[in-house]
């Protein structure tokens, strides 16, 4: 079993973990604040996902941008950066940049990092840390954290975590050719994680888009032997235009329409978006092995990125 593996089968522990700390930590943002979330790769994609989440729950706005694309001449109350290493060239920049004009909060894996040195405050998810250069728990666990502060039900989250760490996988991975990975509101930056996921870990040919664009050309590539996987909410007829590509589909809100997600969600209720992301994890660690790839040695990666 690769460390990958390992990690992922324990996120439902670690996002449990994670709703007992976010009652503890003063630094996260209060209602009402203006709010930016910042990240690089994996850790941009849960930036996204919270910042919508956090609007949408009313909680104020919020923006998402990749670490290096901040905008320093807008104002924010409060940034928070997530950060698996701690040492991401453009996340310690931005926050060295930031010391003294903009409070900052930082989500790190290693407390002692730089990060957490040039951060105002600091929640260390070291629990949550990883051995596998392909990011999957620490990911998650920040989002959980920080969706827990939302108030919303993480011990029912980490239930449908629980399903999905063992649950069969609704497709087999060697049956398909090319994913792409489609996501509503908040579900979007679960949709483009999942899809780097593949490319990561399998160097195979994903995709990720807002699922309501699809259709504005997206779609043309769907066809026999490739798959279209949607995250939450499901635009009104979106299944049956995917349908008439002869693509496969899944969706863990879906029984009917081709019933491609198998008969392991049957009399289920529709598993948390976050719960599915878990299931899209194992589906690109399989593609991976599958094609005698190693999850663990990802080709041209680090765990961190650090520029010169």
């Amino acid at each position: 079993m690769s460390y990958v593996d390992m990690e992922i089968a324990t996120q439902p522990d670690c996002w449990r973990t994670a709703a007992r700390l976010a009652t503890s930590v003063a630094e996260l943002p209060q209602p009402g604040e203006r709010v930016a979330v910042v990240g690089c790769g994996t850790s941009w994609f849960m930036a996204m996902a919270y910042a919508a989440r956090r609007e949408h729950v009313g909680h104020g706005e919020t923006d998402a941008f990749q670490a290096s694309e901040f905008p320093t001449g807008r104002r924010y109350d409060r940034l928070i950066a997530i950060t698996r290493s701690g040492t991401t060239t453009e996340v310690t920049e931005l926050l060295a940049a930031l010391r003294g004009v903009l409070p900052t909060t930082v989500l790190v894996g290693d407390p002692a990092a730089l990060a957490a040195d040039l951060a105002d405050a600091t929640v260390p998810l070291a629990f949550a840390d990883e051995r596998a250069v392909v990011q999957t728990r620490f990911a998650t666990t920040a989002l959980a954290l920080l969706r827990a502060h939302l108030g919303d039900n993480i011990p029912a989250l980490s239930a449908d975590a629980e399903v999905a760490v063992r649950a069969p996988l609704p497709i087999d991975p060697a049956q398909i050719e090319q994913v792409t990975f489609l996501g509503r509101g908040w579900t979007v930056g679960l949709a483009h994680e999942a899809a780097l996921k593949c490319r990561e870990a399998a160097t195979f040919w994903a995709e990720a888009y807002p699922a309501m664009d699809y259709r504005h050309g997206p779609i043309s590539v769907a066809a026999p032997g490739r798959l279209v996987w949607a995250f939450g909410d499901l635009p009104a007829g979106l299944a049956e235009d995917v349908a008439a590509t002869g693509a496969a589909f899944v969706h863990s809100r879906t029984h009917g329409c081709r019933s491609v997600i198998g008969n392991w969600a049957a009399g289920r209720t529709p598993l948390d978006p976050m719960a599915d992301l878990i299931l899209a994890q194992r589906f690109a660690v399989t593609l991976a092995t599958s094609r005698r790839l190693d999850p663990d040695a990802p080709r041209h990666l680090a765990r961190s990125v650090v520029l010169a």
